[in-house]
């Protein structure tokens, strides 16, 4: 056992720093029947997460791992700093490092999470009931809130907020499907802000018109409409929303009012510096200046934030050298290919790549992640909530309709807009 343990520990260090034991003639292009190794590794990692569905940050390090000890035996000049951290070129152009958008993921995810408690422990998803038709209507108007909520608000901070009033409104008994589709909401709003998606603010920095993305509010919203339609009648089955016409709860304005502080200071930093976590942990930090805040529900997503960055930083180092040309079934296959690969690496490859519809891109890689639990960081944010969620096949099966919305909502987009690449 000792031995194995330094061996493994040489292992890591090598990886880490570059200093290989492997041959001078390094393998640089390994395929089994043209499929790249670090492709099928990631293949069997994703497969490995839909099984086990209850291990899914065991399996996720595990796949971390073996593409690391594949790429730094064989593919020349990997490493993990330089990946993290940047590099230098032979001809001195400096490539920047990702270490940001992981440190960024690491500290959102709990401080959403106690957001989330915050927002809940605030009495006022209590009384948002009264305000509901005690119809599926109700259930759908949720949905749309949550679209609205995430054209301003990262889709995290939406789907973590709509999931602590489904919470209440139906006493814990969410139907998966439902669950499902808070998801898809949280997405569909953000996939025209600039301010409501990773992706989509990528494509504003690289240049293009905000006012042209927001095309992409109309196959959202259409897609949402589907989904919310489908969804409120099967949570109206499962449970219908709890009314208590004697509740007099007093809300807690001290918490509200730290609610308010974390979405200003995630909003505020996202603009400014490209890092909303800053923003939300110093309005925590203010926030327990004047009201008690339970910092111990940030341990219980510390499983989901190590799998959603460990699967973020797999998918970097899974090698998609392009991209196929700019089409109208391309970017469809993308918003497929978005639910299970990360949409923040794919958006980068497309703004490389050039000549693609950009508010159908948005619209296709942000909606696109919904269809899977794990293809997007509101997807796992919400079944950090509710973990009976937390299954590849339950998640189509009970949310069939939210891939059936997206190719609605694309063929929609393209009645009304054409395609219009730029």
């Amino acid at each position: 056992m000792i031995k194995i343990f330094w061996i493994l520990l040489l292992a890591l260090g090598d990886m880490l720093f570059n200093t290989s034991f492997a041959s001078d003639s390094l393998i640089t292009t390994q395929t089994f029947f043209s499929i790249r190794y670090e492709m099928l590794i990631f293949g069997i990692m994703l497969v490995g997460i839909a099984i086990f569905y209850n291990k899914t940050m065991h399996v996720a390090v595990l796949g971390m791992l073996a593409l690391c000890f594949y790429k730094y035996e064989f593919v020349e000049g990997f490493s993990v700093i330089k990946t993290l951290f940047g590099f230098h070129t032979a001809t001195g152009d400096y490539v920047a490092g990702s270490w940001n958008t992981y440190l960024n993921l690491a500290l959102m995810l709990p401080g959403f999470s106690l957001l989330a408690n915050i927002f809940e422990n605030s009495k006022a998803p209590t009384l948002i009931p009264k305000f509901l038709p005690n119809s599926a209507i109700g259930s759908f108007v949720l949905l749309i809130v949550i679209f609205v909520l995430s054209t301003f608000l990262d889709n995290i901070a939406a789907a973590m907020i709509g999931g602590s009033i489904a919470m209440a409104l139906y006493k814990g008994k969410v139907h998966i499907g439902y669950v499902a589709a808070i998801c898809a909401a949280s997405n569909a709003g953000g996939a025209g802000s600039v301010v409501g998606d990773t992706t989509t603010t990528l494509i504003w920095l690289s240049g293009k018109d905000p006012l042209l993305l927001a095309d992409a509010f109309l196959p959202a919203f259409i897609a949402i409409c589907i989904v919310g339609f489908f969804a409120s009648r099967q949570q109206q089955k499962y449970c219908q929303i709890s009314i208590d016409p004697n509740d007099n709860t007093a809300i807690d304005k001290a918490k509200l009012l730290v609610v308010a502080m974390i979405l200003v200071g995630a909003i505020t930093f996202n603009y400014l510096y490209e890092f909303p976590a800053l923003g939300i942990w110093l309005a925590i930090f203010l926030g327990r200046l004047f009201t008690k805040i339970n910092f111990k529900e940030a341990l219980s997503s510390i499983n989901s934030t190590v799998f959603l960055v460990t699967l973020v930083f797999c998918a970097q180092l899974v090698p998609i050298e392009s991209v196929p040309d700019a089409s109208v079934l391309s970017t469809m296959v993308i918003g497929f290919v978005s639910s299970i690969f990360n949409h923040i690496p794919l958006t980068q490859l497309c703004l490389l790549k050039g000549g693609y519809d950009w508010a159908l891109i948005s619209y296709a890689v942000g909606f696109g992640g919904s269809m899977i639990w794990f293809g997007s960081s509101a997807g796992v944010a919400i079944c950090d909530m509710f973990h009976k969620a937390r299954s590849f096949v339950n998640w189509l099966r009970y949310g069939w309709h939210i891939p059936f919305g997206f190719i609605v909502g694309f063929g929609v987009y393209l009645l009304v807009f054409g395609w219009t690449p730029a």
